[in-house]
């Protein structure tokens, strides 16, 4: 196991937003290690019109101190955390001499915050990942760390992202020391770059807050919606198979479905707000998740089966069994019944998904015990422990 180290992560994600793998990753190896956490910098445009009076400003307020070195006096859940100065917005500039110029910058900018931190920790030694920021592939390069991480968790989709994100993201396995993916697919691929990858898939802990804490209640948001419920937790976007769940929410009008999460209006039809059966929850505090799981009969995943969600290792599959609840998943990622065994129905059309429905709903305590036994078997300590180790093996073999 990986202890007594110092490391730096460089994410993609915000410290205190939905809940993710990167910062999840952090915490766990913080209960061995010192840890430095520098979430996605705002940029100049975004900062700008962040509200100042905000909770998202007030927690980096101290951090966002032009004279600071961005470390927030306070840890989080055992992660300090660092805030970057904004950088200047340039996703929209065509690959050139002017793009790589202003990222430059922007990269400076944020080495600028991790060199003064290793100046004034008087640190020696130090592990570097790049979580998943693909917006900043010579971070690595321009420190000197004692080993090179990259942690890949999404297949890079959607024009705003690739644009720039797919070339620098080989750039970045190409350049580590070690690779680490959250699927098969993404291990396949980014093998083919980088010899030294692994595939260790996301997980859960809420098996472990179910066993702290059974008294869960019904989430005051769906306290008032008709069971029974069929329910997702996460973003609704792209990825969902809404042709798909069209049929199945007509078909079955004696379900109410929900969906809590941020809605991303652009890749939503319009049928979907005005479907009677569908109810639609703002987003909720991670630490209310728990309540909102509980409150389903059935949980889903109903992605959609493309080129991109192949790679996809849902954070929720786990989240689902670590309540014991029935999970119903359309079938866009093979992958998934290895770690799931019988205890997840796999579904490709509006009569699997209707038939999976029924089953859960009238069958859903008979294997509650081996839904709960496939959670304990892919917990996040497991998943951090299987990181650490590779880390370790790499940082012996150097």
């Amino acid at each position: 196991m990986l202890q007594n180290k110092v490391i730096f992560i460089l994410s993609l994600m915000k410290f205190d937003g939905l809940a993710s793998t990167n910062f999840t990753v952090a915490k766990y190896l913080a209960r061995h290690n010192e840890v430095y956490y520098l979430e996605q910098p705002y940029t100049l445009k975004d900062y700008m019109m962040l509200d100042k009076k905000s909770e998202q400003y007030i927690a980096r307020k101290e951090g966002m101190n032009l004279l600071s070195n961005g470390l927030l006096s306070k840890k989080v859940d055992g992660v300090n955390v660092v805030i970057s100065y904004p950088v200047l917005p340039i996703a929209f500039l065509p690959k050139g001499r002017l793009y790589n110029s202003l990222l430059y910058i922007n990269e400076s900018l944020i080495l600028h915050r991790i060199k003064r931190i290793i100046k004034e920790k008087n640190i020696k030694e130090y592990i570097f990942i790049n979580s998943y920021n693909f917006h900043f592939p010579n971070i690595g390069k321009r420190l000197s760390p004692a080993l090179s991480v990259y942690h890949c968790v999404d297949p890079i989709v959607g024009k705003y992202d690739s644009r720039h994100g797919v070339e620098a993201e080989n750039k970045i396995v190409a350049g580590s020391d070690v690779v680490v993916c959250t699927s098969k697919s993404l291990f396949l691929e980014k093998k083919r770059i980088n010899n030294n990858t692994y595939f260790v898939p996301n997980a859960s802990d809420l098996v472990d807050t179910l066993q702290a804490n059974k008294n869960f209640s019904i989430h005051k948001a769906v306290s008032h919606i008709p069971r029974p419920v069929a329910g997702y937790v996460g973003a609704i976007e792209r990825r969902l198979d809404f042709d798909l769940l069209k049929k199945v929410t007509e078909e079955n009008k004696h379900i109410n479905f929900v969906f809590a999460g941020p809605v991303y209006t652009e890749h939503v039809p319009g049928w979907f707000f005005r479907q009677t059966n569908i109810y639609l929850i703002p987003p909720i505090p991670y630490s209310e998740v728990p309540d909102m799981i509980y409150s389903f009969d059935v949980c889903l995943i109903p992605f959609k089966k493309d080129n991109d969600s192949k790679s996809i290792f849902p954070l929720k599959l786990f989240e689902y069994l670590g309540l014991g609840k029935p999970v119903i998943v359309t079938d866009f990622n093979n992958d998934l019944k290895e770690y799931t065994a019988d205890t997840v129905s796999y579904v490709h059309d509006v009569q699997s998904f209707s038939d999976a429905l029924t089953e859960a709903l009238y069958n859903s305590q008979s294997r509650l015990a081996e839904r709960l036994e496939i959670a304990m078997k892919n917990t996040w300590k497991i998943r951090v422990d299987n990181i650490s180790d590779i880390i370790l093996q790499t940082l012996s073999a150097g």
